[in-house]
Formats: structure tokens, C-alpha cells, sequence
């Protein structure tokens, strides 16, 4: 590949963010959902359904089979499909734009009492989503006496995060700060990254508990063949 002359942007981190209309509506009906499947799958599992950290189990599509749950589904969907269209425009084939997305596993978590989930990246899949369903409010949240403007966010640790313990920092490396970003939770709100991009979810010790939907998801050519490049017989 050949580089013209100037400044080329190379091996971006996108991150979409994405917001459901009538969430005030659907998210309450899912939270009741949610705590429903969790009571279940705590007790068939042997847990307390009261401990300050919950995961379901990874098949949370095929359990959201209410007009909400659906509604839920046809959003991350529809916006995996935006995102994944815009970050892929320059790199795709010429005409490659019909796409088909699958949801690889979909399951909830629910927190409070200081439960975080420490840093991790998600495997055998292309993109990731964070949902949030129920927290407390941002002015809440900000007020705690430890965790302040941290309260519950969603962290994303930069690529060269990594690499850059003990680096040295200055005005030529600038671009290279802050080294992560932290994405506020938000009723109705979806947040969609490269499955390989590291984050945490940071502790959580608010009144209302805190709900969220992850997902996994991979992404297809809507003819069937995912090639990129024609490869000739050698």
C-alpha cells in the first residue's frame, strides 16, 4: 500500500453512542423483566438473588419475547448496523454495504453496594454493547463521598494504554491523552466498541440498582461471503 504525502489517521477506535426513544417507557417493563430471570437463574443456580452482583446466563435473546424486549432487539440491531456501516464505509469493497448482523450472546448485569467488573476485553465477536437500563440519576451519582464523577461509569482504556505505563508524556504525544474515557451511564442509553477495546465498569454504590444489557455481536455479508480481497490459486 502506498501513502500519499500528508497525515494519515490510522487504526481508529470508534465508539457510537446511541440513544432509545420511549425508554422512559420500555425500561421500567424491562427492569421487571430482568428481575424475574434473575430471581430464576439464581435459584437454579444455588446463589442469592440478593448478592450486589448478578450475570445472567449468555441467552438473554431468546428470552426477550415481549413487545419490549423485541423493541430492545430491533434497536441494538438497527444501530450496530449504523455504526458498523459508518466505520467500515472507506474499507469495504466497492458495493459492499448489505450487511447481516448476529447477536452472539446477549445477557444482563445488575450492581450496587460498590460491585465494579474489572478491566476485560470480549472474545469471538467484532463488536460490543453496553445498554443501560436503570441507575441512579448524574447529580446522585456525582455526590458520593468516594467515588465522585467515576460513580458507575463505563471505562475505555486507549490502544496504547498498555504501552504507555512509565512513557514518556509530552506536547509531541499529546494526541495520545487522556489514555481513557469515561462514558456516563444513562437510562436509554447504548453504547457500542470494538470487542477488543479493554473497559471496565466502575464500582457502583448507588440506591437504585444498577441494570445493564451486554451483548456480542458479529458481523456478515448479507450475500453470505465475508471475503474481503479475491485470492488467486497459487
Amino acid at each position: 500500500m502506498s501513502l500519499a504525502p500528508g497525515v494519515h489517521a490510522l487504526w481508529p477506535t470508534p465508539i457510537g453512542v446511541y440513544r432509545l426513544p420511549g425508554a422512559d417507557t420500555l425500561n421500567p417493563v424491562l427492569a421487571r423483566m430482568l428481575g424475574a430471570l434473575r430471581l430464576a437463574q439464581a435459584q437454579a443456580r444455588g446463589e442469592s438473588a440478593d448478592a450486589p452482583f448478578f450475570a445472567s446466563d449468555d441467552d438473554l435473546l431468546r428470552r426477550l419475547r415481549t413487545p419490549e424486549g423485541e423493541a430492545l432487539v430491533r434497536f441494538v440491531v438497527a444501530s450496530l448496523q449504523d455504526m458498523v456501516g459508518r466505520t467500515n464505509a472507506a474499507a469495504w469493497p466497492p458495493g459492499r454495504r448489505a450487511m447481516r448482523i448476529a447477536i452472539d450472546g446477549m445477557w444482563f448485569q445488575c450492581s450496587r453496594g460498590g460491585a465494579f467488573h474489572d478491566v476485560h476485553t470480549h472474545g469471538n465477536c467484532s463488536w460490543s454493547g453496553v445498554y443501560v437500563v436503570q441507575v441512579d440519576p448524574p447529580e446522585a451519582r456525582a455526590a458520593h463521598p468516594v467515588h465522585g464523577a467515576r460513580h458507575g461509569v463505563t471505562r475505555f482504556y486507549g490502544p496504547p494504554f498498555a504501552q504507555l505505563g512509565g512513557a514518556h508524556v509530552d506536547l509531541g504525544n499529546a494526541y495520545l491523552q487522556p489514555p481513557h474515557v469515561d462514558v456516563e451511564p444513562v437510562p436509554g442509553q447504548l453504547t457500542l466498541f470494538p470487542s477488543w477495546l479493554m473497559h471496565q465498569a466502575m464500582p457502583y454504590d448507588g440506591r437504585t440498582e444498577r441494570i445493564i444489557v451486554s451483548f456480542n455481536a458479529s458481523v456478515h455479508a448479507a450475500e453470505g461471503d465475508d471475503r474481503l480481497h479475491g485470492y488467486a490459486a497459487g
